[in-house]
């Protein structure tokens, strides 16, 4: 049976770390954090604090990612640490809801902003979305050399984009006659600690996605080597890069403007600069642009090993005959992904609503790294955790906390996300074939050879 092709160098796999992590979150949640807690040095507080709970987790998972290097990723972790059925559910969860929603949604986005330059009717921005996420499926199906050239350009510019955003604000904030209180001890509301934690919801959210340079350990070169450094890197990267852009903000815009408005990085550049609302559009266009190529390339890793390890369905395991990617999985997830855009109305508050039941999973593969020290002494470990026991612990406690909040603030969200692993239970049972069909372990062992 065919194999996938190490070809994904270390720059490649940290900017699909980076270009996962910098979609639209950057230009949308910044003005709600404020709304939340408005406090000009606490609000750099908390995407630092976001940027440290991240590189938590990379640390975490740098280990787990020199242990088991193969396509998936933290399907992978979750199998190896829990078994199959735990495993299944979080590619069930991730192709029914969370990476198929994630870019019906990006999509929509993406066509919104493409309205500031032609008009666009809402049928015609559906149409749009649709053809940027097939398009963007068909050049990723062309080889992880296409793939890895798309998304190392479009993460690159968008990089460039937001550092001469924060170039011109530093030199411009002199124009601007806003004073901010930047002292952590004083104008703090009476109720700041429960607001901080609201605040740093959005936080978290916009820092998602750097675990996605996991799914793809199968296709990189030095797996052992490369996807820790590559997490590492990313979480670096993307946290520098959020709080210099929120200062950024900070230096051009009053609190009260980048709390009532929902395209500040374009109400900041108007500030200071005519035409700055297009040029912003533009920068979003392209970072989300990035960002669906590469979630129309990474999750179908997972869908390709489920089905290698007899639990989905069979074809998503069959590599395409010429560029020996994941074809099969990497269409069937563009399928869905339209399917929930053109119902799109119906089916957007689920997607919230299981987001949770994502971070569950991250925190669950997390506490695999206490098991496999426990169960696997001495396994050979490329990289290992720095400040274990007290980093993944860290990183455990806060994801556990952000969870126990979801299901006391949101209890909805709880009953959605039970409901969608109730279905994923009885599916697995379906298409459980580990007893009569099951190449994976000797397929997923050739991978993982150096």
């Amino acid at each position: 049976m065919s194999q996938l092709q190490r070809r994904l160098t270390l720059y490649g796999l940290t900017m699909i770390a980076v270009g996962s992590c910098i979609g639209a979150g950057i230009f949308a949640t910044p003005g709600e954090i404020v709304a939340t807690f408005p406090h000009a040095g606490w609000v750099l507080v908390l995407w630092i604090t976001g940027g440290l709970v991240t590189l938590t987790g990379a640390l975490t998972f740098a280990e787990l990612g020199g242990m088991f290097p193969k396509a998936g990723g933290i399907y992978v972790y979750l199998k190896e640490a829990y078994g199959k059925l735990p495993a299944f559910l979080y590619g069930w969860v991730t192709l029914l809801v969370v990476n198929t929603g994630s870019l019906a949604a990006l999509g929509l986005i993406f066509a919104k902003y493409l309205t500031f330059y032609m008009p666009l009717t809402e049928a015609a921005q559906i149409g749009v979305a649709i053809s940027v996420i097939g398009g963007l499926t068909l050049f990723n199906i062309m080889g992880i050399n296409t793939s890895q050239w798309i998304i190392s350009v479009f993460t690159t510019t968008k990089l460039l984009a937001l550092l001469a955003v924060v170039l011109l604000a530093s030199m411009l904030k002199d124009q601007t006659t806003h004073e901010h209180v930047w002292s952590l001890s004083e104008n703090l509301p009476a109720d700041w600690p429960g607001l901080l934690l609201t605040a740093l919801i959005g936080v978290l959210w916009s820092f998602g996605g750097w675990h996605h340079a996991t799914y793809l350990a199968g296709e990189t070169r030095h797996p052992q080597r490369n996807v820790p450094r590559a997490m590492l890197l990313g979480a670096v990267i993307v946290t520098l890069t959020y709080v210099l852009t929120n200062l950024a903000y900070l230096w051009l815009l009053p609190l009260e403007t980048i709390a009532r408005t929902e395209r500040v990085a374009g109400d900041a550049l108007e500030a200071v600069l005519d035409g700055g609302g297009k040029a912003v559009a533009l920068l979003i266009g392209v970072s989300v642009f990035g960002t669906i190529a590469i979630y129309t390339m990474s999750a179908p890793r997972i869908y390709f090993a489920m089905a290698r390890d007899g639990v989905f369905f069979e074809r998503l395991a069959r590599l395409h005959p010429r560029f020996k990617t994941p074809a099969n999985a990497m269409g069937a997830q563009a399928i869905w992904a339209i399917i929930l855009l053109l119902l799109w109305g119906q089916f957007h508050d689920l997607i919230t609503y299981v987001t949770f039941i994502d971070i569950g999973f991250m925190t669950l593969a997390g506490i695999g790294i206490f098991l496999f020290r426990k169960r696997h002494a001495d396994m050979a470990r490329p990289y290992r955790a720095w400040g274990y026991p007290v980093v993944p612990g860290l990183y455990i406690l806060i994801t556990s906390a952000f969870l126990l909040n979801t299901l006391i603030e949101k209890p909805i969200q709880a009953i959605a996300g039970l409901v969608v692993l109730g279905i994923g239970i009885v599916l697995y049972r379906f298409f459980d074939r580990s007893e009569t069909n099951n190449p994976s372990d000797e397929i997923l062992d050739d991978e993982a050879s150096l």
